[in-house]
């Protein structure tokens, strides 16, 4: 502490000494104000004033500060910027004697903002806690404005999947942990310690007052349990009212879902478009038609999580299919949901006493709805096992319809609790009333009893209720005025009359709001005790957002129920991109068939000049599928479904300039991926392989690719390749689940018009140029080009060019066929092939290439 400092200079460094990470925002009457450094990087990134302070002998302090009703705004902007804050508040009421007591209520981080102001209402804000082991990794999250919290422990490799899947706007670790590539996130450092099983273990059963964790699921699961216990210390530490609302914890499986890396994300525009990287224009953006923000958050969780078991999918669409059958009862909860407030985030805010009274009347009107909506889904069975958790929680309704004023302002202000509700406050309220009519008539009174017309009564927060009377009049003030401060221009009385009614009004003022207060507390503590039911009628709430939001989405765009099966095929008949669909005309979109099949089918070989729609094609394949493992119906004239574990993707071409990785070295990257995860019940989906290179490396590499998804033992998925690469259709006579496929193009007249309709069979053409035209490239350049490709195509059809290229091409497919013995054969079969990493196969494989050409 600096000697010389005023008491006020150091209650400051003392609180500012237990939180030095955090910018301390330190109440000081209407205003929190910021000192020292805190002030320096306040006043730069909210853009206010600098000033100082004299707090001591020769201390003269810098200082930035923001009025106290204006906090959420410049919270946002800190926490925005990667700033903790801790706000201190005054926890005393001002005497005028002594220091008002001060403390941290809260420190506000990015992953535990409770402010609505602050969060996206249809997207969760987890906070996310990491324990690494050895093979295995422990997972837990939180989002404290839901109260939804769980754990996990699965294998390492999953935890990239998992991270992208959450999107947490922060992670805890320990500090030693060695955790790498997490730079996306907010990471925050916490002591070993609290990391530890045995503290963990006993944080968890302490919080929920138990003697095992068995019955939460992760009794056996150590990793998880340290995961967990450690955001019940961080929570304790940062949000003080919070861990009061945390009455469950949820232990899950990874197995139970399918897992979604960043580039599927990324690639199948899931969440965001990703030419904009805004929600417009991706999946979420158009089957979202949820009027919840409850119901906007579990279709966007449903999303990321697509479900592997087949018994919940078809719990899923019955109950989206009842909603699709029933127009009526549709039409009419889907207007109701459009007048229910978030109540998840309400009762968790009331819960933590931070709401204010319009919140609890928004909860009330929600309630009071719940009524309506059982009685419009009381005939449907598929949504039994929803409505037995339904509650409207009358209770609850009645409290607060009985204390809450309809239209309240805030606390501050009073008028929040009804009359009626406590006798006391009436009583109080009715002394005040009188009190100021008899004050207002006062005024009148004295005009008439001094003569002086100019006589006014009034209040001020320093001097209280006065008379005031010009200089001019007063020789006709009565000798029973006492004088009670001099102006300018005249001068202030007061009468023991006044002065009694002046301490009736304050008394009572300050007895009314103090009482108003304690009541509006005792109503939200008495709500909030009803929390876990309404949480649970809330989470009901959301799932029947959910469904006649998806069924609407059926209903308004011809899509159907898909057959989900257990088998290797997915059959798909007049499948359309619901995504592109969405922004034509109706009518617009050439609907295609899909089949594939683990016996059959597996690997379709997909040419096509560009945009003839084949990334279309390939990619509404896998958001069909998607959308039937959440759910949800499908755009298609028919569907039958094989569950997927995974959806692995490999598109287009771009950089990784933080790695120093080219576009070739992430789309081999992205390709290693894919052949060392993916699975018999995969889907792998690639728009061209090889193209960031030379022409013989690129095809070789794409050829390699392919003759591995086909045949490595315990891999076979099922596959759809678009490719530019004309010689991979001779895959098709040689490999027996190959099929090739191409994308209609008509030609009359040196014209090409695209069909957009795939069919069977390769093509030997890429109308490149064509599309060059297209893209407005100068008429010079596009009759240049073609001149330059016409001599090429003579070139290659000359016996003697074309014998050679032939020979070549064909080389490496003799060995294979014909199995002659020559030193490249011996070779090749003394290849231990398992034992080799899909990157050391193509390579091996690139390497022996190079050697055939030369036999």
């Amino acid at each position: 502490m600096r000697e010389g400092s005023t008491p006020i200079r150091q209650q400051y460094l003392k609180i500012k000494k237990q939180y030095p990470n955090a910018i301390v925002l330190f109440r000081l009457g209407d205003f929190y104000e910021t000192f020292d450094e805190d002030a320096r990087v306040t006043s730069k990134e909210l853009e206010i004033v600098l000033t100082s302070r004299n707090m001591g002998k020769s201390a003269r302090v810098p200082m930035a500060g923001i009025p106290y009703h204006a906090l959420d705004n410049y919270l946002a902007k800190l926490i925005g910027r990667g700033y903790k804050v801790a706000i201190c508040e005054q926890v005393t009421q001002p005497t005028g004697k002594g220091l008002v007591q001060r403390e941290v209520v809260r420190v506000v981080t990015p992953g535990t903002v409770v402010e609505p102001d602050l969060l996206n209402s249809k997207s969760n804000n987890y906070l996310a806690s990491i324990v690494l082991g050895e093979d295995e990794v422990g997972l837990s999250y939180i989002d404290i404005t839901t109260s939804e919290f769980a754990t996990a422990q699965f294998p390492a490799h999953r935890l990239t999947a998992e991270l992208e899947r959450l999107k947490p706007s922060e992670i805890i670790a320990a500090d030693s942990s060695e955790i790498g590539g997490l730079s996306a996130y907010p990471l925050t450092r916490l002591d070993d310690y609290w990391f530890e099983f045995d503290i963990a273990n006993s944080a968890l059963l302490e919080h929920f007052g138990a003697s095992t964790l068995d019955g939460y699921g992760c009794g056996n699961k150590p990793l998880a349990v340290r995961a967990a216990g450690a955001i019940i210390y961080y929570i304790g530490e940062t949000q003080k009212g919070v861990l009061t609302e945390l009455g469950k914890l949820a232990t899950y499986s990874t197995d139970q879902f399918m897992a979604l890396d960043e580039q599927t994300q990324t690639n199948l525009e899931l969440f965001a478009a990703s030419r904009s990287g805004l929600s417009g224009g991706s999946l979420l953006s158009v089957i979202d038609l949820t009027k919840t923000a409850m119901g906007g958050r579990l279709i966007r969780r449903m999303l990321g999580k697509p479900l592997l078991d087949i018994k919940e999918l078809n719990k899923r669409q019955e109950a989206v299919d009842w909603f699709y059958d029933n127009t009526l009862e549709r039409t009419q909860i889907i207007a109701i949901f459009s007048d229910i407030f978030d109540i998840e985030r309400l009762i968790n805010r009331i819960k933590a006493g931070i709401a204010i009274p319009r919140e609890l009347v928004n909860l009330r009107k929600s309630l009071e709805l719940i009524p309506d909506i059982l009685k419009l889904i009381e005939p449907a069975d598929s949504l039994a096992w929803l409505k037995k958790g339904l509650k409207s929680c009358p209770e609850v309704v009645n409290l607060i319809s009985k204390a809450i004023s309809e239209n309240p302002g805030s606390i501050d202000e009073g008028g929040v609790i009804r009359p009626g509700f406590s006798e006391e406050l009436d009583r109080l309220r009715d002394t005040s009333k009188n009190a100021k009519k008899y004050l207002a008539d006062l005024e009148r009174k004295e005009r008439e009893r001094t003569g002086i017309k100019s006589l006014k009564v009034g209040f001020n927060k320093v001097f209280g209720y006065y008379i005031e009377v010009s200089k001019a009049n007063l020789k006709q003030v009565p000798d029973d005025y006492i004088r009670k401060q001099t102006l300018v221009n005249g001068e202030r009385f007061f009468t023991p009359e006044l002065k009694e009614y002046e301490s009736l009004i304050l008394n009572a003022e300050s007895r009314l709001s103090e009482l108003e207060g304690q009541l509006f507390r005792q109503v939200c503590q008495q709500v909030g005790a009803a929390g876990e039911t309404i949480l649970t009628t809330a989470l009901i709430l959301a799932n029947l957002d959910a469904f006649s939001s998806l069924a609407e989405l059926a209903v308004r765009n011809s899509y159907i129920r898909p057959r989900l099966t257990t088998d290797s095929e997915i059959a798909i008949s007049g499948g359309r991109h619901p995504v592109i669909e969405h922004s034509l005309p109706d009518g617009g979109f050439v609907p295609n068939d899909t089949f594939l099949s683990n016996d059959d089918n597996q690997l379709i070989i997909l040419t096509g000049p560009n945009m003839s729609g084949k990334s279309t094609y390939l990619r509404q394949a896998a958001l069909i599928v998607l959308l039937a493992q959440i759910g949800s119906f499908v755009p298609a004239e028919s569907a039958a479904i094989g569950i997927v574990d995974r959806i692995f993707t490999r598109i287009g071409a771009r950089e990784d300039l933080p790695a120093g990785h080219s576009t070739f070295m992430v789309e081999m990257v992205e390709t290693a991926n894919i052949l060392n995860n993916a699975t018999p019940r995969s889907l792998i989906i690639l728009d061209e392989i090889g193209r960031g290179t030379s022409t013989y490396d690129g095809l070789s590499i794409a050829r390699a690719v392919a003759e591995y998804i086909h045949s490595y033992p315990g891999l076979g998925s099922k596959t759809l390749f678009a490719t530019h690469y004309h010689e991979l259709v001779e895959l098709a006579s040689i490999l027996p689940r190959v099929k090739n496929f191409n994308v209609a193009v008509s030609e009359e007249g040196g014209e090409v018009t695209f069909l957009y309709k795939i069919l069977p069979g390769g093509v030997d053409k890429s109308y490149g140029i064509h599309v060059a035209k297209l893209a407005g490239l100068p008429r010079s350049v596009v009759h240049r080009a073609q001149e330059v490709l016409d001599e090429l195509e003579s070139d290659s059809r000359t016996p003697k060019r074309a014998g050679k290229r032939k020979a070549k091409e064909s080389a490496p497919e003799q060995l294979a066929l014909l199995g002659q013995k020559s030193p490249l054969m011996e070779e090749l079969e003394k290849l231990d092939i398992n034992s080799l990493t899909p990157l050391e196969a193509l390579n091996k494989l690139y390497e022996l290439q190079k050697k055939s050409k030369t036999l």
